[in-house]
This record gives structure tokens, sequence and C-alpha cells, in this order.
């Protein structure tokens, strides 16, 4: 696919006394990144995510009084986390079942330190993977726990979810709203379940793991293309399944896809910032140690497996074909496109298909994969999906067809909420424009 790769990192905010837009900046960002870990600090006191977020939303308000007048901390995150925490004490010590609280989280409630972890070895020390097996309890519908988990773990705004599931930004509100009333009613522990409880939120939560990797991979809005912090957190919360469910080959098939992914990261943009095709990534700057540990992962999968592979396993058989080309001209397309073949069969959907037909422009040519592209013409799911135009653009090009590559361009640039890939279409318009 013509999709591209990037880096970043949020650049720590300087200590010291910056002006109010300055520090209001740098509030913004450090919560953009830091608000999952404030809330499932919050939420591990408060056993309420939906109250959790509101005490993290203190902690920014706190931040917005107290950066300006006394500088950014040296430790950002930290502060933020602290403050919703010792917002979260404070709460549970005025409400009338003290006692009870007291007894149940078994710490001295004056202090804010960790908690003390059940002697059960199968037990983990997680807030942020205890989040996520909580919003994917069964009482949500999946299209609630996939709006929660994006939100509380995400960081994205109501507005940014409709964008991306395509949905009116109402419904996406309501649906987040309903599922932590849901999550408070049902009284649902703030935990990492057990035995058969927990292996039946796998699928939900190896689901969202990926969702919020493939956030910080591609965002779906703003001006940076790649949220780091998503993709790391994904990682690790990957890695922590793996230690947790050594046996289910789906736990490593997604490690494995998210190591290949990651390794990626420092040839995806230049210096400047800007995206770099896939095509025309330094491959000498891919971190060899992850696809190492993918490879590893994958291996494991594949073990641990008795029947056909799962969805994510072909995903990472696929992210495997990539990293064992030192150049783009060595890929093996054919198997890629074979892979995604079987992968439609697996998991089928149109978003599927729509790779698919990237990989059979380059194992057999762009008109059998212009065929495929404009099967998915009718598709409701594709109809806002930017990457549907921008892909045809791409195979138009390729056949000579310029007028018809410039409009399916113009429309994907259109459609997309994130700067960097709009100024990236808006390139390829111009290069179009320059017969370049």
């Amino acid at each position: 696919m013509w999709a591209v790769e990037r880096q970043p990192t949020a650049a720590a905010p300087e200590r010291g006394r910056p002006g109010t837009d300055d520090s209001r900046r740098a509030i913004e960002t450090v919560f953009r990144l830091e608000s999952p870990r404030v809330v499932a600090a919050a939420a591990r006191v408060v056993r309420d995510v939906g109250i959790a977020e509101e005490l993290a939303q203190d902690a920014l308000v706190a931040a917005l009084e107290q950066w300006p007048r006394d500088g950014v901390p040296d430790n950002p995150g930290a502060w933020l986390t602290t403050t919703a925490r010792r917002r979260a004490v404070d709460l549970v010590r005025r409400r009338e079942t003290y006692a009870r609280k007291l007894a149940e989280l078994g710490r001295d409630l004056d202090t804010v330190q960790p908690f003390e972890e059940p002697a059960d070895p199968d037990d983990i020390d997680d807030d942020l993977l205890r989040l996520v097996f909580t919003a994917c309890h069964p009482v949500l519908s999946a299209e609630a726990r996939t709006a929660l988990v994006l939100r509380l773990l995400g960081g994205l705004s109501t507005a940014e979810i409709a964008r991306a599931f395509l949905v009116p930004e109402p419904t996406v509100a309501q649906r987040i709203v309903r599922a932590k009333r849901t999550l408070a009613r049902r009284n649902v522990a703030f935990e990492v379940p057990y035995g058969p409880d927990r292996e039946a939120r796998l699928g939900s939560v190896l689901d969202v793991i990926y969702l919020i990797f493939n956030e910080g991979y591609a965002a779906t809005a703003g001006d940076d293309w790649l949220r780091p912090a998503l993709c790391e957190d994904a990682l690790r919360l990957a890695r922590r399944l793996q230690g947790l469910m050594p046996k289910e080959p789906e736990v490593h098939a997604l490690a494995s896809l998210l190591e290949f992914q990651a390794s990626r990261t420092p040839a995806r943009t230049d210096p400047d910032g800007r995206p770099v095709l896939l095509r025309d990534q330094n491959r000498s700057r891919w971190n060899r140690m992850l696809i190492t540990r993918g490879i590893t992962a994958l291996a494991r999968a594949e073990s641990a497996g008795s029947g056909p592979p799962g969805p994510y396993a072909l995903q990472a058989a696929i992210a495997a074909c990539h990293a064992h080309a030192y150049t783009y001209a060595e890929t093996d397309w054919r198997t890629i496109a074979t892979l995604y073949g079987l992968l439609a069969v697996r998991s089928p959907s149109p978003v599927v298909e729509l790779n698919r037909a990237v990989a059979v422009s380059m194992a057999e040519g762009p008109a059998e994969a212009l065929a495929l592209v404009d099967a998915l013409a009718g598709e409701p799911a594709l109809r806002d999906y930017h990457l549907l135009p921008s892909v045809r653009g791409d195979l138009l090009t390729r056949l000579g067809r310029t007028a018809e590559a410039r409009a399916e361009l113009e429309r994907a640039a259109a459609l997309t909420s994130n700067t960097r890939e709009r100024d990236l279409l808006l390139e390829r318009l111009r290069n179009l424009d320059d017969g370049s």
C-alpha cells in the first residue's frame, strides 16, 4: 500500500515559568500522552472508570491553575497521576462506605503508595492492563468497548472516535456514557480476571490493544502522524499478556505483529517529521532487535497453535514478509497477497480487501488490483474512508489515467483529518501535476 510510516516523540516541556500559552500547550500535550495512566491509577482507587476519568480531568484543571504560576514540573505525568490519585483517596474518605473501602483496598489511605498485590502469582501489577480488561467486560457491546477504550486509553476525543468509525458524534458520546454507567451499575471489578472469565474477554482485549497501537501508529486526526506513547503502551500490554497467557497462540501473534510494526518507527519520518512511504524508507534504520522479537513471538504462536492460524497470526506473517526484505524490491508480494486472501476468509472486512488489492497490485499489476478496489466502491464502511480513494488514485496514476487519479487524490485529501497525511496527499497531487 502507499501507506506511510512515521516516527515522533513529544519533547518534554521545559521546566520553568513559561507564558500562559506555552503552559497550556505543554499541559495539553502531557495530558494527551499521560491521561490513560492517570485514569488507570485513579480507577484502581475508586473502582469506577467514569469517576476516574472525572478525577483525571480535575488533575488537568489543577495543572492549568498551578503550572503557569509555578512552572511545569520535572515529571509532569507523575504530577498528574499523583494529583488524581490523592483526589481519589479524598473521595473514598468522604464516602459513607469508607470503612468497607478501607478494608477492601487493604492499605493506608494516608499515603499514595501502590497497593499490595495478592499473593496469587497469576495476578499482575499493571493498572493499564486492569483498565483494558475492565473496559472489555462482556456486559458492554463491542461498539461500546471500542469507544470506551479509545477514549480512556487512546486519549481520543468523542469527535475523533466518531470520525474514525464513521458514525455520528452523539452516537459515540452516548456509547461512552452508557458504558461507564453500565460498568458502575453492574459493579464490574477493576481487575485482570482469572480462568474462564479471562479467556472470555481475551478476544476483545486483543482487539482493543491492537486499536490502541493503530491509533498511535497512524493517528486519526491532529498534527502528528504518530503518537508513540500509545504504541509503546500497546506493545507493553501485549508483552505482559504473553507472560500471563503463554499457551494462547493469538496473544503471541499480536505481540509479534506489534513488534514488527514498531520496528519501522525510526524510518517512518524524515528529519522534518514528514511521513516517509514504505517503499522509500531506509530499512537499515529498522530496529533489528524488535524484528528478532517479532520472529520469536511468531514462532511461539505457531508452536502454541494446533489449528489454522488466527487473524493476528496471519497479519504477523504479512509483517514478517516485510521485515525479511532488506529492500522494497525484495518484498515477496505474492506471498503477502496470498496471506491477505487467507485473512479475508478468516476475518473478512472491506479494509482487509483493500489491503489485499494493494498486494495484488504489486504482485500482478495495477489493472488487476483496480478491479478489486472498484468492487469495494459501494461498501458503506468505506464511503468516507480516505484510503480507498488514495489507493485508487495510486493505481490510476500507475495506469496513466492522470485526470481520474487527480480527482481521487483530491477526494482523499478532503476526507483525512490528519494534517501530516493531508500534506502528503497534496504533495502527491503536486507531483502528479508536475509529471513526476
